[in-house]
């Protein structure tokens, strides 16, 4: 009897396993559109004690965020953050740009969009990116919208920026790329928005200063192997020029004020350990009817 290939064994089952991976992938858009994805607990319990917790005395100064928080197309409250951040600082040219937004229906800047602001989303995934546009059209067409798709990394980040902001000026960006998105910060240098939205690892609490190393071709497994932790993008941000002023109640997203803008307008001091969310990830909800991102009118 022959010896076995093990080698030839191992190559077979990693296609099949990324087969499936992108199988999984597939189905978990078509959920995402169809605005279905996703396990929610029971809204009344998350509200609850969504309450309960904002009344303790962490959160009773009233420069803090989180109480400012609802959701309309963000993932949960960062929508009202997004709104309060801008009510103290300006809103500036109102322009965006989002990377990492897969088909639209759950972005930080879709309600921006839908209340005049223009702006760009950068999406690796090309059927997302059609999605948009189909759904999006009437945006996409006036040029409120632009899309594009690209896979970002540390390397392309600047130019993909100058192409959507080409006048070197922007309001707010968001980055979610669930992994590299530290590197990718990092590496910008084409602009300095007035504000920066980015998405931290809470598995690491405060002061551990967290990185993944850089890999350009990094896709997130679905673990808690990802990214940065807050502390991390605390030092970035210093050294970038920009102070850390809040983070979302589930933990994912924090929220960066270019440092000029800052003054006393938010809960200092502005460190991770201050304003550090744990990983609250079953707080990532429905909100009323599923999310469908389209276009409204403004009366």
């Amino acid at each position: 009897m022959p010896e076995p290939d093990f080698a030839s064994a191992l190559s077979l089952l990693r296609e099949e396993l990324q087969s499936q991976r992108q199988t999984l992938a597939e189905i978990a858009g078509a959920l995402r559109r169809m605005g279905t994805g996703g396990l929610y607990p029971d809204p009344l319990r998350a509200q609850r004690y969504w309450e309960e917790k904002l009344a303790e005395p962490r959160y009773a100064d009233p420069k803090r965020l989180l109480k400012y928080g609802w959701k309309a197309y963000s993932q949960s409250e960062e929508d009202g953050l997004i709104h309060e951040i801008f009510h103290r600082i300006g809103e500036g040219n109102r322009t965006f740009v989002e990377v990492g937004t897969e088909g639209g229906q759950e972005t930080n800047t879709a309600a921006l969009l839908l209340n005049g602001w223009r702006g760009a989303w950068i999406e690796a995934d090309l059927p997302e990116v059609e999605f948009i546009r189909t759904r999006l059209g009437r945006y996409c067409d006036t040029g409120a919208l632009k899309t594009i798709d690209a896979f970002v990394t540390r390397e392309n980040v600047n130019e993909a920026l100058r192409e959507c902001a080409p006048a070197g000026e922007l309001s707010l960006l968001s980055i979610d790329v669930d992994g590299n998105d530290y590197w990718i910060w990092e590496a910008i240098d084409c602009v300095q928005p007035r504000a920066v939205i980015i998405e931290y690892n809470a598995t690491w609490h405060p002061p551990l200063p967290f990185v993944a190393p850089y890999d350009p071709a990094f896709r997130w497994d679905g673990s808690n192997y990802f990214g940065a932790s807050l502390a991390a993008f605390e030092r970035l941000g210093e050294r970038k020029g920009y102070k850390l002023v809040g983070c979302c109640f589930s933990g994912v997203n924090a929220f960066f004020v270019r440092e000029d803008l800052v003054q006393d307008r938010f809960a200092a001091p502005f460190t991770a350990e201050n304003h550090y969310e744990p990983p609250r990830y079953w707080m990532l909800r429905a909100s009323g009817h599923p999310a469908a991102v389209g276009t409204v009118e403004i009366r």
